[in-house]
């Protein structure tokens, strides 16, 4: 049994905002962070990944705040951050396809709002932009990338119509789609591809002017979002790790992508689960053939510097929903399992949030070299499965370099109801 004294030698008291001086050190010189939760429903998770976040942007230079979230929902909300004529809550009022209350609550709309007024003060180029990173936007970003195109491209506009045509047979309902592939060797994957090349041949040929080049920028994302939801969908019907594989990789590259266009020396907050945010390797991700996002920012950037920041909590209650595409609750955390990461740390540090900050891999204790179940709640959760699911074996000095922990914790508020129907679905393969 590991010793809590050794947990208690590294965790510090985590009550105000300079309590996180020495993660704002160790993140500091990185050019990207990326900050989880270990819930998509719990309000000390985003309330204080906005807190370090705000010093990341106000005293580390970090120009973009990129989430797991939908391009185009994220765009309105990085217009009204950026001084565009909708306010935060009519941006966030967009975000209609479930689980609403990810970025819909009121936590978001606090940290929005502080973005808001922090860029009010900053000329133009210097605004801290909102970036949806994630895959799932299909019909909207076909929606988006036609009406670039007749606008500013308008002989090219036909033939996007034209390649994104063969989605119509299947309706607006992607797993449609998906599911037909199976059973035929046609696809649009060749169609979507080829869209998203020939705007990206143009790129930067048309003399544009920054706020041009900034609208192509949105559109290609959009492009690349179709591609990318083509084939996130057809691996989904098929199983396995693969659908995992395309959202991650997905991810990974929309974060590359942000970092050129904000160029040279460009520095990127990340918002994610902890299960994307994490390194994949540390856990049994790994066994099952599965990549994550912040193993593919350590792979791609380890020069540039990466820092991966975790969050734990033993016990409370969450905004989850019990099935796929029910009604957002609010549902009872029980303690966390026997033996898991969390037992440790509560029994380490009982209810007293804290801050650990990870030291170099030979010089850490042996608890952050032991692989411990670590919680994961996704947005679909049921408590009463904590003794066999709900968990991530995981090898927490190599998954993070900080964790932020919280022995009871509360549930976000959200700003709305779901809605009665969800205008463009998202698969179920973990819920995370």
């Amino acid at each position: 049994m590991d010793d809590p004294a050794d947990v208690r030698a590294l965790a510090r008291p985590l009550q105000s905002d300079s309590h996180l001086d020495p993660l704002v050190e160790r993140a500091g010189d990185a050019r990207l962070v990326l900050i989880g939760e270990a819930s998509h429903g719990t309000h000390e998770y985003y309330a204080w990944r906005d807190r370090l976040t705000r010093r990341l942007v106000t005293e580390k230079g970090f120009g973009f705040v990129a989430v797991e979230g939908d391009w185009p929902d994220c765009r309105r909300l990085h217009r009204a951050v950026t001084g565009g004529p909708e306010d935060v809550d009519e941006a966030l009022g967009g975000y209609d396809r479930w689980p609403t209350w990810m970025w819909a609550n009121s936590a978001v709309r606090a940290a929005m709002n502080w973005l808001r007024e922090h860029n009010a003060e900053l000329p133009p180029q210097r605004r801290v932009g909102f970036h949806g990173l994630d895959v799932y936007s299909l019909q909207r970003s076909m929606r988006e990338v036609v009406r670039w195109l007749r606008e500013h491209d308008p002989d090219h506009a036909s033939a996007a119509l034209d390649a994104y045509a063969c989605f119509e047979p299947y309706g607006p309902d992607p797993l449609a789609y998906a599911r037909a592939t199976r059973w035929v060797p046609e696809n649009c994957e060749d169609a979507v591809i080829e869209v998203l090349r020939d705007m990206c041949e143009r790129h930067g040929s048309d003399g544009s002017s920054p706020g041009e080049a900034d609208q192509r920028f949105v559109a290609e994302q959009n492009a690349a979002v179709v591609a990318g939801a083509e084939r996130y969908y057809r691996a989904a019907v098929r199983g396995g790790p693969d659908s995992w594989n395309v959202r991650d990789v997905h991810m990974a590259d929309t974060l590359d992508r942000l970092l050129d266009h904000h160029g040279p020396g460009s520095k990127g907050v990340v918002w994610a689960h902890n299960t994307h945010i994490g390194d994949a390797r540390a856990t049994d991700m790994a066994a099952a053939g599965m990549t994550s996002l912040g193993q593919l920012a350590h792979e791609r950037h380890a020069d540039d510097g990466v820092v991966l920041v975790g969050f734990a909590g033993h016990r409370g209650d969450v905004v989850a929903a019990s099935s796929w595409g029910a009604p957002a609750e609010r549902l009872p955390v029980p303690p966390a399992r026997d033996g898991s990461a969390e037992d440790l740390l509560h029994r380490a540090l009982g209810d007293e949030p804290s801050l650990l900050v990870f030291p170099e891999t030979y010089d850490q204790p042996r608890w952050l070299r032991t692989s411990f179940d670590h919680r994961a709640i996704g947005v679909v959760y049921h408590p009463d499965q904590e003794r066999w699911g709900n968990y991530v074996p995981s090898t927490l000095g190599d998954r993070y370099d900080a964790l932020l922990w919280f022995g009871e914790t509360t549930a976000l508020e959200p700003l709305r109801a779901e809605p009665a129907d969800d205008p463009e679905p998202q698969t179920a393969p973990t819920g995370q």
